[in-house]
């Protein structure tokens, strides 16, 4: 079948991108689904930091490509063998697909799963397929989603079933922003009531996170950003406090707020320097979480003595370290009842052919998230 769909051609495209057009929206094939596959009607799609680290080129991968990775949608047509989802159900894609039986899947981890993260980076469907192409050459798939399309074949194993109760715009923010920011707080480092929490880079995720601190209970939420903009929006969100990380005093402002540190610092900026400020800002016996994702080149330093003299634990946090199937109807239930208002980090609602608009508002720091519309 023909569908639209905005085609990443190469990486490191100069912004701003308005002009020079990274993503061209074209009409190009779909095969249908194979085995395992279905066919998805996109309802709404994010557009994530994540999307732009890959027209940057921050994060390698194959092109072309159709991008997007953060969508939710009704399903269409099954391939052969799925026997749990039917045509007019809504789903939610999930990036890293779960195959159930490698070794990081069977322990509970299927964020780390390794057949998803080989297909993953090959641009390929679980099958080791693609069914996207252009003028008969093969497209790749973002990440088992490519979402910036108004159709996607999508393996099973990276759609969620949920209800129809939630518009698509909602439900797209928990296949990634919520998914890796609440989950963040409350599965990588279970934060307790109480605690005394900061998040560094209050974007999409970030903002998550702080709503997923508030919704966990901590007695203080910290947020801090280079923006003042994002930091109102934070307190706006139920924030305690804020501080702008461009002050050269910040990490000394923190520690004297919050007597020595807080018990544990989320850096959601996908910078080293950032990182660097929350774990400056963790107190002894605190937790450092990082869920950014940086340039692959780009390395850590810290002062080793403090892992052992200060207890420090230092924690890694891919897709929140969720199990999406348990963990993405659990989050959609809080937002149900008012706990995780995720609804008000929707800034902006767009059509395809705005896509690189959108990007620039992303890189300047003018949204929070954009969400593409489709009819």
């Amino acid at each position: 079948m023909k569908i639209r769909a905005a085609v990443l051609e190469a990486t490191g495209v100069e912004p701003p991108y308005a002009q020079t057009r990274p993503l061209v929206v074209r009409e190009v094939d779909l095969a249908p689904p194979g085995r395992g596959e279905v066919l998805v009607k996109i309802g709404a799609a994010g557009i994530c930091h994540s999307d732009l680290s890959v027209i940057d080129g921050n994060r390698p991968r194959p092109v072309p490509m159709v991008l997007g990775h953060e969508a939710a949608g009704t399903v269409m047509e099954v391939g052969a063998g799925v026997t749990d989802l039917a045509p007019g159900d809504h789903v939610v894609f999930v990036f890293v697909p779960s195959c159930g039986h490698c070794l990081p899947c069977s322990e509970g981890r299927p964020a780390l799963c390794e057949p998803a993260a080989v297909h993953n980076g090959a641009g390929a469907l679980t099958s080791g397929e693609r069914r996207l192409a252009f003028n008969g050459h093969a497209l790749h798939h973002h990440l088992g989603v490519s979402a910036f399309a108004d159709y996607a074949v999508a393996s099973r194993l990276s759609l969620i079933k949920i209800g129809p109760e939630t518009p698509f715009e909602i439900a797209a923010l928990f296949g990634c922003a919520v998914l890796t920011g609440v989950g963040s707080v409350i599965n990588t480092h279970s934060v307790k009531a109480g605690s005394t929490v900061a998040v560094v880079g209050l974007g999409g995720v970030g903002l998550s996170a702080v709503l997923g601190a508030i919704a966990a209970g901590a007695e203080r939420v910290i947020a801090i950003d280079r923006l003042d903009d994002k930091l109102a929006f934070a307190r706006s969100l139920g924030a305690t406090d804020t501080f702008n990380a461009g002050d050269e005093s910040v990490i000394a402002d923190v520690r004297d707020a919050t007597r020595g540190g807080v018990d544990v610092a989320i850096e959601m900026a996908g910078s080293v320097k950032a990182l660097e400020l929350a774990y400056a800002i963790t107190r002894r016996g605190g937790t450092t979480v990082t869920g950014g994702l940086p340039n692959p080149k780009a390395m850590l330093t810290l002062p080793a003595l403090s892992l052992v003299a200060e207890e420090r634990t230092i924690k890694g946090s891919y897709i929140g370290t969720s199990v999406p199937m348990r963990d993405i109807p659990r989050l959609l239930a809080l937002y149900d009842r008012g706990r995780l208002p995720v609804d008000r980090l929707l800034t902006h609602r767009l059509p395809l052919d705005d896509v690189n608009i959108a990007l620039d508002r992303l890189r300047v720091g003018e949204a929070i998230r954009q969400i593409i519309i489709f009819d």
